[in-house]
């Protein structure tokens, strides 16, 4: 049974490390620790583990959190034909207030965390989402993975927490938009040269656009399609200025626009004369 305590979650914004899935053959080669945290999920089968110089049993949904210092090495139970599949994530920058930075709390201060039913289906749902997501090169990866990663963080919080009572007349605001329009703030300065989709940008957020949109809006006061075209008109105007030699279709090219006619539509609009007039009043 966990001992419920109170865990504060002021903010979290971890820095996603990494994974690795792997069935175990032979016993791990060191004793070791690490500077980050890790978590290792037994997906399946039964093994052993040498932590702080005591060896423990481990079994099919049971959830081991090395923190930071911590001497663990995984064993194999020869006798067993099924040998031990798990799926470890390396991460760090956690902060929970009455806590070291970079620890994550163990339930009554152990090192291993049993779950069952509801809760060892999400985590292997989790762990199978971060491997799926892992194996296929999309934009937007990283944050999917940091997006799981913080999830199952909540999980393993919220595990240990007691409910947190609904105040009447409270509005929920996410702790986090700032980070969120932060990011895309950055995304769209690298990459407004290339086929940038609100929809695909919000899917591999895991958030939906029209929030994207609402957050995005109360914080910069523009919309973000508004905000990306400003970016790429003054990349433009920039690339004029400097005297860049090529056509006109290749500015626009150059700053995520195909078409020529359009792109210079919104260079009219937005600074009242076109590209070529731009152009010809370099060194006025």
């Amino acid at each position: 049974m966990l001992e419920k305590q109170e865990i504060v979650v002021e903010n979290l914004d971890p820095t996603f490390w990494y994974t690795w899935k792997g069935t175990r053959v032979e016993d791990e080669a060191h004793y070791h620790s690490h500077e980050h945290v890790e978590i290792a999920f037994v997906m399946s089968g039964t093994g052993k583990y040498h932590i702080e110089d005591q060896i423990y049993e481990i079994k099919e949904g049971d959830l081991l959190i090395f923190n930071p210092g911590v001497r663990h090495q995984a064993l194999l139970r020869k006798e067993n034909e099924v040998h031990t599949t798990e799926f470890f994530v390396g991460f760090y920058d956690i902060q929970f207030p009455g806590y070291p930075v970079n620890y994550l709390p163990v339930p009554n201060g152990g090192y291993i965390m049993h779950t069952n039913g509801e809760l060892r289906q999400k985590i292997f749902k989790i762990c199978s989402s971060m491997e799926a997501e892992k194996a296929v090169p999309k934009v937007g990866r990283y944050f999917m993975l940091k997006s799981y990663l913080i999830q199952l963080l909540l999980l393993i919080i919220r595990e240990q927490s007691d409910p947190v009572e609904q105040m009447n007349g409270y509005a929920f605001e996410s702790a986090n938009k700032k980070y969120v329009v932060e990011q895309l703030l950055n995304y769209f300065e690298d990459h407004y040269s290339e086929k940038i989709s609100l929809d695909q940008i919000a899917e591999n957020m895991y958030l939906s656009p029209f929030y994207i949109s609402k957050i995005f809006k109360s914080e910069t006061g523009d919309t973000p399609i508004r905000h990306l075209i400003n970016i790429r008109l003054e990349k433009a105007k920039e690339l004029l200025k400097a005297g860049y030699g090529g056509s006109i279709q290749e500015v626009a090219a150059m700053v995520g626009y195909d078409d020529a006619y359009h792109f210079s539509k919104l260079f009219k609009k937005h600074f009242g004369i076109t590209p070529t007039e731009a152009r010809k009043r370099v060194g006025d």
